[in-house]
């Protein structure tokens, strides 16, 4: 690195701003590749700062906060759901600075709704469009008033899974009194937020009125995710939706993990099952359709292939009831389904995958998680013929692998795919991940959660697939990284929770000096001494 008393080049300024934001736009995580450059010069630490967007607050910095709004002038989201601190006392701070853009704010996994900060951060900051405070433990029906008092102009709203009140939905299920409050709350949201356009409340204590209430009033509404909310049941959903033709996205699911009754499931018979259908199938905007645990027809599914409806996404997860006929339907009739995801299917096997990888031209990613009568064998037909296919998940597929690592040389390179994540298979083993390193050489992503006959081969992978960020080793506990005598460029995220004894104080400090962009290691049950982690810190690291 050169640098100079005078300026850097004879480039202005909005030059060298289009030259970083085309580094960002290639790939948003480039922009940690930003910081060498931001010390080259006063020019480039200049330009660079404005540049950030978001920002992740992970402890009391109460010192450094002013310095860091100073800098990042033109900030548009703020991430604080990994905070430890006076989250009240954090948002006054933020409040000072009525300057800056927010658009975006995550005040997630916390006690309660941090009310007064909130407050005072509306008053300041007045652009805020989207708010997410999912996993709040303590969530008041108040809460609910407080985020129509502040943000009337939300355009998104997550407030997904309150702890709380998941917990007295089960000593009051239907009509106690703090449900009816919920359901009132829901109501006045709904009449308020005039701009809502994305919300997400799965979890959530609505019934089927609130959720009319919610779909008839947000005029604007294009988004509506409702997981795990057992209150609802599909003659509810029906109605609403004839109240929201406009809908272009529709998630919800059948029981949840909270020992709930499936009422989805159980009424899906008879007129119901026709009113569900016809309600759903007059979404003609419709691009992404989401069910989890659900017990569905194939009529559904032919229904929608004779609608044409315009699916982009196609989720069903852990869903039951129909057959290779409807989803063949489907696929074969639809247009441009870029995102499907069939995990826990138990019919489909490879010559199912053969026949309908002709219908996915338009494949982006595709989860086939859980389907155990497939093996390794469609997931190369998917990526020889699916040329768009960046990201695959088949984590715990079919036990019996066929054929062996030799055979699948013919295959060829396909460095298109960037994210694969093939957890909980036991016939993978060292061997099998080396072939995989070769064919896929640019992948960023790996997830090997759980691989039990993996050791050394992970540090021939690492070799191959110079492009890795994210490598997941949770489980593996037979790992071994004392061969990694090279420099691994790119890998930013390493998990090795549940790795044992296997993986020493020794092997990490060796990994870390290795893998120079590492910036986060979850260690899970690998006790550090003081000193070692100080040395981590040093580096860069976040410990979790």
């Amino acid at each position: 690195m050169v640098t100079t008393t005078h300026s850097n080049s004879y480039l202005p300024d909005d030059c060298w701003k289009c030259i970083f934001k085309f580094i960002i736009d290639e790939d948003d995580n480039n922009r940690r590749y930003l910081y060498p450059l931001s010390a080259v010069s006063k020019q480039f630490l200049s330009i660079i700062d404005p540049l950030r967007l978001s920002l992740t607050v992970l402890n009391p910095t109460r010192p450094l906060i002013r310095p860091l709004f100073k800098r990042f002038t033109n900030l548009t989201s703020l991430n604080l759901s990994r905070f430890h601190g006076d989250l009240n006392n954090l948002l006054r701070q933020i409040s000072r600075f009525p300057s800056l853009n927010i658009k975006s704010l995550n005040i997630s996994n916390k006690p309660t709704i941090p009310a007064d900060g909130l407050r005072v951060f509306a008053q300041n900051i007045t652009t805020l469009t989207s708010l997410t405070c999912s996993k709040i433990a303590n969530f008041n029906t108040t809460d609910l008033f407080l985020i129509v008092e502040c943000f009337p102009l939300h355009e998104e709203l997550d407030v997904s899974y309150p702890l709380y009140s998941q917990k007295y939905i089960l000593r009051y299920p239907l009509y106690g009194e703090k449900y009816i409050l919920y359901v009132e709350g829901v109501k006045a949201l709904s009449l308020a937020l005039i701009k809502l356009r994305k919300v997400n409340l799965s979890g959530f204590p609505i019934n089927n009125q609130s959720l009319f209430h919610l779909l008839k009033n947000c005029k604007l509404l294009e988004e509506v995710i409702m997981f795990d909310c057992d209150q609802i049941s599909r003659e509810g959903i029906a109605s609403a939706l004839r109240e929201r033709p406009t809908l272009s996205s529709l998630s919800f699911s059948g029981s949840s993990s909270y020992g709930m009754p499936d009422i989805t499931a159980l009424c899906f018979i008879g007129f119901t099952a026709s009113y569900f259908i016809g309600s759903l199938v007059s979404l003609k905007g419709l691009t992404c359709l989401s069910l989890r645990s659900l017990y569905i027809l194939d009529e559904l599914l032919y229904s929608i292939a004779r609608e044409g409806l315009p699916l982009t996404r196609l989720v069903l997860r852990k869903c039951t009831g129909y057959s290779y006929d409807g989803i063949f339907c489907l696929l074969s009739k639809g247009h441009g389904v870029q995102h499907l995801d069939l995990e826990d299917n138990m019919f489909l096997n490879d010559q199912h995958v053969v026949q309908l990888y002709s219908f996915l031209g338009d494949l982006i990613s595709i989860n086939l998680s859980g389907c155990d009568k497939l093996t390794e064998r469609a997931l190369f037909t998917l990526v020889k013929n699916c040329h768009s296919l960046s990201e695959i998940k088949m984590e715990h597929i079919g036990s019996k692998s066929r054929g062996n690592s030799e055979s699948l040389v013919d295959f060829g390179v396909y460095p298109q795919l960037k994210s694969l994540f093939l957890g909980r298979n036991s016939w993978l083993n060292d061997e099998r991940i080396i072939m995989f390193a070769s064919i896929f050489p640019n992948l960023q992503l790996l997830d090997l959660t759980s691989s039990t006959q993996i050791s050394e081969g992970i540090c021939e992978v690492l070799r191959k697939c110079c492009k890795i960020k994210h490598l997941n080793l949770s489980g593996c506990y037979k790992v071994k990284l004392h061969s990694i005598n090279f420099v691994v460029p790119k890998l930013e995220v390493l998990d090795l929770s549940g790795v044992g004894r296997y993986v020493t104080e020794k092997g990490m400090k060796h990994m870390v000096e290795r893998c120079t962009q590492l910036r986060e290691i979850n260690l899970g049950d690998l006790h550090l001494s003081d000193e070692k982690r100080k040395f981590f810190s040093r580096r860069g690291c976040l410990l979790c």
